[in-house]
């Protein structure tokens, strides 16, 4: 994908109130991540939507950051913090400009839950390297991406986009795949044979990559 998918597009599946990506539930994939020691310290996810991936992590005691650009999105989460009794950060903030708009405290994990994906080849690059700068040294990044090896409803990405987006100044260390929970309506419903509404896992590939 050469170009990035606007903001625009996010705002309105928000104002819609029907986004593919919000399952009221944090990602199968990143819950299996956590459960096999792949988060640790001071964890940011950036483009966190209503926030499902902060307020698990936090509710196990982890110190968690989530921020989105689409306001709508922060307070769904901030919402779902108060309805659960659940101590969590969010914040808007935009995933390209991370030193600007976080604070210098550098960060032990990242999880990526279908952000990546989302963004043309500058941007990619200029999004890794924003990671790279909020990052401490042996940090982890998680991606998770929906691939280009099946059906799918949104944007994807091949195994190579990854390699090369986590080059220097990184240290690939896995890259597998995995599956990305989602609602298939429209077209997407369509190609998966599946009735509007219904939750289907399009193939993805969990990507992690550690700082050097």
């Amino acid at each position: 994908m050469t170009e990035s998918v606007p903001g625009s597009t996010f705002e309105a599946a928000y104002a819609e109130g029907s986004p593919p990506w919000v399952i009221d539930a944090p990602q199968p994939a990143i819950v299996e991540l956590e459960r096999r020691g792949g988060i640790r310290g001071r964890v940011l996810e950036p483009g966190c939507g209503t926030g499902e991936h902060v307020l698990h992590l936090a509710a196990l005691g982890y110190d968690v950051l989530g921020v989105d650009l689409v306001p709508a999105a922060v307070e769904l989460a901030r919402d779902g913090a108060r309805r659960r009794g659940i101590e969590a950060r969010f914040e808007v903030a935009d995933a390209l400009r991370l030193p600007a708009e976080l604070d210098d405290r550098p960060f032990d994990t990242v999880v990526d839950s279908a952000l990546f994906h989302i963004f043309g080849d500058v941007e990619r690059a200029a999004y890794v390297r924003n990671l790279h700068a909020v990052c401490r040294p042996g940090a982890a990044v998680h991606v998770l991406a929906l691939a280009d090896t099946g059906p799918g409803f949104g944007p994807e990405v091949g195994e190579p986009v990854l390699r090369e987006a986590f080059g220097a100044g990184w240290r690939l260390v896995e890259l597998r795949p995995s599956s990305y929970r989602g609602v298939a309506r429209g077209e997407s419903a369509e190609a998966f044979g599946v009735a509007p509404g219904t939750l289907v896992d399009p193939p993805a590939w969990l990507a992690t990559a550690v700082r050097l």
